[in-house]
């Protein structure tokens, strides 16, 4: 079963694996490798369900995923106690009818953060939200100190209708100060990016959680990887010296990304069951080896 770590400073215990859910609600303008068809209500219960059986009680999605909070809420209504709920505010996402080329806009005012908020409660069919993170747009100072989303974000807090705060951060500044003032930062960390570890370390310090992004870089790690070669000659030695080497690209990314202690979850998105498996076992494996 997967592991739980403490959600930063909240009383919240979230999966070290958490389930991320672009691909429940939006096709277009990603960075995925290849194109995908948005998947069934079946197929997505499946999912949840092979989530949760492997014990991954985390869900991320945000309002610029596309319909992703909607067929959440319908497919967890029944199991909403059974589940931590990460959504977001500040990035809108507008699909092109015409084309396969949607686009975003940014509002981190405080009065669109409290009316994205409430629409997240109706779309996700819920009386609370367990964490709400602003989707920075790279400008992470300047939305934290000068916004308003954060203190709205905060008022929203005391007034019960969320339980943890915190931001999807693009800049080492931003992680730092964020580090400081949320519940949580979510930020991108692996083996060819290792600009944020200060930030990292910093939240260990100040209590706050830890949530990786992008640890497959949106699957190009797998895809754009060379293929293991089928039997390899030679010795046994050999062999298992060459096995080392050529390591599966996945493992090696979860690998790193478990390494450091500072880190609370791990955030991947897939809508395929049997990749969600493999990603699971091999969470498990990284971690046992951290």
């Amino acid at each position: 079963m997967m592991p739980r770590k403490r959600l930063g400073r909240t009383d919240i215990d979230i999966s070290t694996f958490g389930l991320g859910t672009v691909k429940f609600g939006r096709t277009q303008s990603l960075k995925y490798p290849q194109p995908f068809a948005l998947p069934s209500d079946e197929q997505l219960r499946e999912l949840l369900n092979g989530a949760r059986d492997m014990g991954v009680n985390f869900v991320d999605t945000a309002p610029s995923y596309g319909y992703s909070e909607e067929r959440l809420g319908d497919l967890l209504r029944k199991e909403r106690k059974n589940w931590v709920i990460s959504t977001k505010v500040g990035e809108e996402f507008t699909e092109d009818k015409f084309s396969d080329v949607g686009r975003s806009h940014f509002d981190f005012s405080p009065k669109h953060t409290r009316m994205s908020v409430e629409r997240s409660l109706r779309r996700l069919r819920t009386d609370y939200l367990d964490l709400v993170m602003i989707h920075s747009d790279g400008n992470d100072l300047d939305i934290l100190c000068n916004s308003g989303a954060l203190q709205t974000l905060q008022q929203l807090k005391q007034e019960g209708w969320i339980r943890a705060l915190g931001i999807s951060s693009k800049t080492v500044e931003g992680g730092l100060l964020a580090a400081e003032v949320c519940d949580a930062v979510m930020l991108m960390y692996h083996a060819d990016y290792t600009d944020e570890e200060p930030v990292i370390a910093k939240s260990a310090l100040q209590g706050a959680a830890v949530l990786l992004k992008k640890v497959l870089a949106s699957g190009h790690i797998c895809h754009d990887a060379p293929p293991v070669r089928e039997k390899i000659q030679g010795s046994a030695e050999r062999q298992d010296h060459e096995r080392d080497q050529e390591q599966d690209p996945i493992q090696s990314a979860l690998n790193f990304a478990y390494a450091h202690p500072g880190v609370t979850s791990a955030v991947i998105g897939t809508v395929n069951l049997q990749h969600l498996r493999a990603n699971l076992i091999k969470a498990l494996r990284a971690q046992n080896m951290a």
